[in-house]
């Protein structure tokens, strides 16, 4: 949608459709109450700005609904067909490669307690591998920071796939 139709629509409309890039209730309803913003890169910044608060409670709230890596993700929701489209590569991954993808997710749940999330779009599924392995490593605190950017790089892909300026598509 472009960018002048997004800050247009009516709140409901527009909170689901920002919950879609990350389903952070307090970051989504910021950005709905930012509009109007004029421009994709606007839009982009703040919506960015604002991710860089998010911590345990805002990652733990996305979370809630995110898919494994390496499981494809169920529904028929805007969300899971986004997910869809991020894991495409791991159509691609052989055996061993899902299995070891299976197996750390276990060991990172076990660790974290939470999914273990990497933005998937544009990896390959052994890059998502050493990532995941990577970090198993972490302390809980480097972590959580970790899965927040990586969340915010997520929720900002997403936002430039569903908004766009005029002028990108005449």
């Amino acid at each position: 949608m472009h960018i002048d139709d997004f800050d247009t629509l009516d709140a409901a409309t527009a909170t689901a459709t920002v919950a879609v890039w990350a389903a952070v209730p307090t970051w989504t309803d910021a950005v709905v109450a930012g509009r109007p913003y004029g421009t994709t890169a606007a839009l982009a910044a703040h919506a960015a700005a604002l991710a860089t608060t998010w911590g345990r409670p805002e990652l733990d709230a996305a979370l809630a609904h995110h898919p494994r890596i390496g499981e494809r993700p169920t529904g028929d929701g805007a969300e899971a067909a986004a997910s869809r489209r991020e894991q495409a590569s791991m159509t691609t991954a052989d055996d061993d490669v899902a299995a070891r993808l299976a197996a750390g997710n276990r060991a990172y749940e076990e660790r974290f307690g939470r999914v273990f999330l990497v933005r998937a779009a544009g990896r390959t599924p052994d890059e998502m591998l050493a990532e995941l392995e990577r970090r198993l490593h972490h302390d809980d605190a480097t972590e959580v920071a970790e899965a927040c950017d990586q969340l915010a790089q997520i929720a900002l892909l997403r936002l430039r796939g569903d908004v766009t300026d005029p002028e990108d598509h005449p």
